[in-house]
């Protein structure tokens, strides 16, 4: 009986040291997400109510009374609420077609329309302008792309997708049943798509609108490369303009400033989701994939009508920016004589900014991607085998960076990393290492969310019989779950890639000489006026991103085929 107790006493200091062991890996986890992702946010609110080092509200009050800031407040919310808007109608139709209708070349659609969503909207920006100005039908028109309407226009296109990507899967799982018994109670089609197809969709729409908010209220390079030159200017651009003002109270400023975007984008978040948790959702419902809506002889109208907005929307504004960077000079004919490839020379082998630019962003991409895939596959398995407080509280703090808009995510950066500690500045401001810091803590959600749609594809038991047959964590992921989940995983990674690659919003704030990034140098080239040298380069990176998207999809398809031969 004694050694009995003497065992069990001993277990259970095993357990006890287990446990208390389990209590500080998870404190440390926490300390460091707390530091990491909420921190930066709430010194960059203590900042904002700092004035002249006492806490006071005197810089609310101060900008709330200057009429620029009612001005750039009214800019704002007119270019986000109407370009959402137009995503909205643009992507709800084209969700509807491809959905219901016998469209042909479901395909194609959706690639021509995910092209301005894939391509930095910096870069479509661009292409925008050499479109217009280059185009003798516009100039007879007398459109100027340097205006709310440009800016508004240019939005809707690039956030478009958002909308189509949350809805076309919802028009899908609609019961033909409902739309059916509509039409035999003597509804019209109209009515019924009015009466039952569009509040039935309204979960997907609403997602939708709340991405498409956020995106537009976020977004930095459209206001930037079109509005600034027309004096129009939104929060993202006014914020933009304090810090590189550098004035004596410029960061307290740009904090108050941040500040009340950070609460639009709030604000603007919780309105959309009141309407959109009162709809009920689909998920019990399959995916109907065949056509309910015959166009018939109006079939070749609707698609001409399709192929030729997508056309002019993705492709043509890229084939006219290719066009001007490709003239000797700019203004000159597009014929034989004036054409060059002096201005890619200049970018690739010349230019010491750009050449420093590519290595820059091509390291930051490789480096992030890594760390993203390995601790965001890691804190997506924690997610989906462990579903606790804890975990869920991690994947929510860690999504806030993202859901920020990208200008107040910067500043929040540059306020904690001057000194994250009272008493010590480690020096890294204005540095690649604090770029690199901000994208990993920026994307990291990125690889989470995309890891745990794939995790959650694999059925526990799998795991659960290998490791009764003594297989360890180890060795069930290289040989159960990686070959389940790469696709999906590496598909995630990429998109990582892309945006880290292409990122300006967070860079444009960041940056110092010497840690320039891609996006930077576009902006930098095409302010001071080198347009040749900005759609060269600009022509380079999409380029480059359809090259990772080729090499993405050949070695998916070779890896899956070697999956079957085996």
């Amino acid at each position: 009986m004694p050694l009995l107790k003497s065992k069990d006493h001993k277990l259970w200091s095993l357990l006890a040291i287990f446990n208390i062991k389990k209590k500080i890996y998870t404190g440390i986890v926490l300390l460091l997400v707390l530091f990491f992702f909420i921190l930066p946010i709430a010194k960059l609110a203590i900042i904002s109510f700092n004035y002249e080092g006492k806490f006071s509200i005197l810089n609310y009050y101060n900008i709330l009374l200057e009429d620029r800031t009612w001005d750039t407040l009214k800019n704002t919310l007119i270019i986000v609420l109407s370009s959402s808007l137009l995503a909205l109608i643009i992507g709800t139709t084209l969700a509807w077609l491809t959905a219901y209708t016998d469209i042909r070349g479901k395909k194609i659609i959706k690639i021509l329309l995910f092209i301005p969503f894939v391509i930095p909207s910096y870069i479509i920006s661009l292409s925008w302008i050499q479109l217009i100005n280059s185009a003798e039908l516009f100039s007879k028109l007398s459109l100027n792309i340097y205006s709310y309407g440009g800016i508004i226009f240019v939005m809707g296109i690039c956030h478009c997708p958002l909308i189509f990507l949350m809805t076309e899967t919802v028009f899908r799982k609609i019961p033909r049943d409902l739309e059916f018994a509509g039409r035999t109670c003597g509804c019209s089609r109209f009515k019924v798509i009015c009466k039952i197809t569009l509040p039935m969709a309204v979960p997907g729409i609403s997602s939708g609108c709340i991405l498409t908010f956020l995106a537009s209220l976020s977004n930095f390079g459209i206001p930037a490369f079109l509005g600034i030159p027309a004096n129009i200017n939104v929060l993202n651009t006014v914020i933009y303009q304090e810090i590189v003002g550098f004035s004596s109270n410029s960061f307290n400023r740009a904090a108050t400033l941040a500040s009340l975007l950070g609460v639009i984008a709030l604000l603007g978040s919780l309105i959309l989701w009141y309407f959109s948790r009162k709809s009920k959702r689909l998920e019990t419902f399959k995916e109907d994939y065949q056509p309910r809506i015959f166009l018939g002889k109006y079939r070749i109208i609707i698609e001409i009508i399709t192929w030729l907005f997508l056309l002019s929307t993705s492709i043509i504004p890229l084939l006219a920016m290719i066009k001007t960077s490709v003239i000797k000079a700019y203004g000159l004919d597009f014929i034989w004589k004036n054409l060059t490839l002096d201005h890619y020379k200049f970018i690739l082998w010349q230019s010491n900014k750009t050449i420093s630019a590519i290595k820059n962003s091509l390291l930051l991409a490789i480096i992030t991607t890594i760390v993203c895939l390995i601790l965001g596959t890691m804190i997506a398995y924690y997610r989906v085998r462990k579903k606790t407080i804890v975990s869920r509280m991690i994947e929510i703090v860690v999504s806030i960076p993202y859901a920020l808009p990208g200008i107040v995510f910067a500043l929040a950066i540059i306020l904690i990393w001057i000194e994250p500690i009272p008493g010590w500045s480690p020096g890294i401001y204005g540095t690649v290492k604090l770029i690199f810091i901000a994208y990993i803590i920026r994307f990291l959600i990125l690889q989470i969310r995309g890891s745990i749609t794939s995790i959650l594809q694999v059925d526990i038991s799998m795991e659960e019989a290998a490791r009764l047959s003594g297989a360890n964590l180890i060795i069930r992921w290289k040989e159960i779950l990686w070959p389940l989940l790469y696709s999906g995983v590496l598909g995630t990674a990429l998109l990582v890639f892309v945006n880290v690659l292409t990122e300006l919003t967070v860079s444009s704030i960041l940056w110092s000489s010497g840690s320039e990034t891609i996006g930077v140098v576009i902006f930098n080239l095409e302010q001071a006026g080198y347009t040749s040298y900005s759609t060269a380069f600009s022509s380079l990176i999409v380029i480059m991103i359809s090259l990772c998207f080729v090499v993405f999809n050949i070695v998916n398809k070779y890896s899956r085929s070697g999956v079957k031969t085996q």
